[in-house]
């Protein structure tokens, strides 16, 4: 079996972790996949946010992949693609990235309701498509996560002039003038570039993953990270607004990203102490407050303090990684209390977002997976 994680961590232990139903059992099951895939995954593989109109996002579809991949759940991770490939994709997801969109139209139909593409949930999706063909030695999965890397690098990469490659956030949209590129810091975790790299020796990722510290370095305020920025040759990285969107600059519910992969990411691995580096504000916020901020401004400074629990989850493999235990133990005891027993599922009412921020921070806790200094997926039920 994979490392238990022993860890005492402000009274809560590996042994009230196991009393929770959390820990894998000796069949190697997730319990807590178990409780989120029942509740927010239908039986034809969909993903749906019940909190946004039971939404499906190509985000929710990459991340459950992902999760079913982690917890060895092969019948699940076929149906998740099969949903994905079939509605986001036109049935061929190697030829047309997923819209990022699926829900219930006006007059009342359920369909794909925009079909532009969101580059973080192509990455992930491919990702997981790589490492799932080597993990269950199945090549069907490894060919198509290729051949999306190759639809990614030419329709979702830019060089930015004056600072190199770089992920755009979707195929179109972002950008909006000349000189000027919107971008999302969060759709950038080090150790997916780091693999594919490896996978696609001759795709963009290698350069985009060095461009990663830098750009988060340039972009955020008072060492927070930002939710968008905006990029211009003539002065560098602004933080921006949502594309679309009323409301001012901020660092919230996307910016809470680069901290989880920022903390994920091997300390072995190259440009991860950069990457932490650049992003200090967090673990000094956490050092004098219980609970995470929901909102910081432009100016990086916490408006809305009292960030719903999904955030804490997340934030637990950053504090592990920049040593500051304490304030992990304090971030750890509040997710744990958040838990409900039975459900498995986090807050009340449980909601999509904080729980997939769950599973991964819990889920590296719990040691049911890691990425390699080479960004490499280990996985608990490889172990012997």
């Amino acid at each position: 079996m994979w490392t238990k994680w022993v860890m005492v961590c402000g009274g809560v232990t590996a042994c009230s972790i196991v009393a929770l139903g959390l820990a894998t059992s000796a069949g190697g099951r997730w319990p807590l996949w178990s409780g989120y895939a029942s509740s927010f995954i239908d039986a034809r593989g969909r993903v749906i946010d019940h909190q946004g109109s039971d939404r499906t996002t190509s985000e929710g579809q990459s991340y459950g992949l992902f999760f079913a991949l982690v917890a060895n759940d092969r019948d699940r991770f076929d149906r998740l693609l099969d949903w994905t490939t079939n509605n986001l994709a036109d049935g061929d997801m190697g030829s047309r990235l997923p819209g990022w969109l699926w829900g219930k139209a006006p007059a009342g139909q359920w369909q794909l309701l925009d079909k532009h593409s969101a580059s973080d949930a192509d990455l992930w999706t491919a990702y997981t498509l790589c490492e799932a063909g080597r993990l269950w030695h199945e090549p069907k999965y490894a060919v198509l996560g290729r051949r999306m890397l190759t639809r990614i690098a030419a329709a979702e990469v830019v060089e930015l002039p004056g600072f190199g490659n770089m992920l755009l956030p979707g195929e179109t949209g972002f950008h909006p003038v000349p000189d000027t590129w919107i971008l999302n810091p969060s759709y950038l975790p080090l150790p997916l570039l780091t693999r594919l790299a490896f996978v696609d020796p001759q795709g963009p990722w290698a350069s985009i993953a060095a461009n990663v510290p830098l750009l988060l370095a340039r972009s955020g305020r008072n060492g927070f990270a930002m939710d968008w920025i905006s990029y211009r040759s003539s002065d560098g990285f602004t933080p921006a607004s949502q594309p679309g969107g009323s409301a001012g600059p901020v660092g919230s519910y996307d910016a809470i990203r680069v901290y989880l992969w920022a903390g994920l990411t091997d300390r072995n691995t190259k440009w991860q102490a950069e990457t932490l580096a650049a992003v200090p504000g967090m673990a000094r916020y956490l050092a004098t407050h219980p609970i995470p901020p929901e909102q910081i401004d432009s100016m990086g400074v916490a408006v809305a303090a009292n960030a719903p629990v999904g955030f804490s989850a997340a934030l637990l493999p950053y504090l592990r990684a920049v040593g500051s235990e304490s304030a992990r133990a304090t971030q750890l005891a509040g997710v744990m209390a958040a838990l409900d027993p039975v459900t498995r599922l986090f807050g009340k009412p449980p909601t999509y977002y904080d729980e997939n921020l769950s599973l991964f921070g819990i889920g590296s806790t719990q040691q049911m997976f890691l990425f390699d200094r080479n960004g490499e997926l280990h996985v608990g039920w490889t172990a012997k």
